[in-house]
């Protein structure tokens, strides 16, 4: 696919900040190690010059350190740096009120995890978990979160670098982007389910399919970019949406919860509200027998 994006995470970079501002590897007084987690792309931009914090996946990086670190794998070193990019990040702006927080852009293009024997051991679960929560805890300090997914979306790399954001944008299918927990042959493994069911049942239903169309009207995506030139552009529109609606005390509007919003109004999440609504109507029939116990 010539127009594909995919392994182009720091040409996005030059797509998206102004021209000649970024300075990898520095955010606030901290400077971090070049050789520390090399898929990892971390550091300090202008965006419409606001300043902004930048973190990406470098596929043509490789970690000589864990040998499946390759092609944009988000490794257990890239995870905690990724991670402590962004407590530098809140560190730098700790004393700022939420209004001059400043915005952290993910640029997403990641096919998973590191997925060695070595890294499960070392512990990269604890990695990607730092990472998460780093984001969450940003997102919930007032810091604008914006992830921008250019390529590839996967596995639980994407639940680390993306799905904390406060809003999710992805370029059009045609530039070859994919989200998607796994493929439908790897559901059909593990659910012994067949693949042409899986396949039929992809097409009127949006939890069975990959895609960035599906993952809009799941409400995971809140806007698709349909040009490369527009991410600049867009990417910047919401931040200053993201920074409205914290400054207006909306933050349900915004992340996870914002998600399943707009999928309920987009039809790809229906359930979600009435079924949250039930649990909370039997838990609060039964509460008084074990909050006061």
């Amino acid at each position: 696919m010539e127009n594909t994006m995919i392994g182009r995470g720091r040409d996005a970079i030059e797509m998206i900040v102004d021209t000649g501002s970024f300075e990898e590897n520095k955010i606030g007084t901290a400077e971090f190690d070049p050789d520390y987690g090399p898929g990892a792309v971390v550091g300090t931009a202008k965006l419409k010059d606001e300043t902004v914090t930048v973190i990406a996946n470098d596929a043509y990086a490789f970690n000589d350190r864990f040998p499946v670190v390759f092609g944009g794998v988000i490794g257990l070193e890239e995870g905690y740096k990724m991670a402590t990019a962004v407590y530098r990040t809140m560190e730098a702006d700790k004393d700022k009120p939420e209004a001059e927080k400043r915005p952290i852009v993910l640029i997403v293009d990641t096919p998973g995890n590191g997925p060695g024997k070595m890294e499960e051991i070392a512990g990269m679960n604890k990695s990607t978990g730092a990472y998460q929560l780093a984001l969450a805890e940003a997102r919930k300090s007032g810091h604008p979160i914006v992830a921008m997914v250019i390529g590839r979306a996967i596995s639980g790399a994407f639940l680390c670098h993306g799905l904390q954001a406060d809003e999710i944008l992805a370029l059009s299918p045609e530039f070859g982007t994919m989200i998607h927990v796994m493929p439908l042959t790897s559901i059909s493994r593990i659910t012994k389910m067949d693949i042409e069911r899986l396949e039929e049942l992809a097409k009127v239903n949006p939890v069975f399919a990959p895609g960035v169309n599906f993952f809009y009207n799941l409400g995971g995506v809140k806007e698709i970019v349909h040009k490369v030139e527009n991410m600049r552009d867009t990417i910047a529109k919401h931040i200053k949406e993201v920074q409205e609606l914290k400054a207006a005390d909306k933050y349900e509007q915004l992340g996870p919860w914002g998600r399943g919003l707009d999928g309920n109004e987009r039809g790809g999440r229906v359930n979600r509200l009435k079924a949250m609504a039930k649990m909370n109507e039997e838990f609060a029939a039964v509460a008084d027998k074990y909050i006061n116990a």
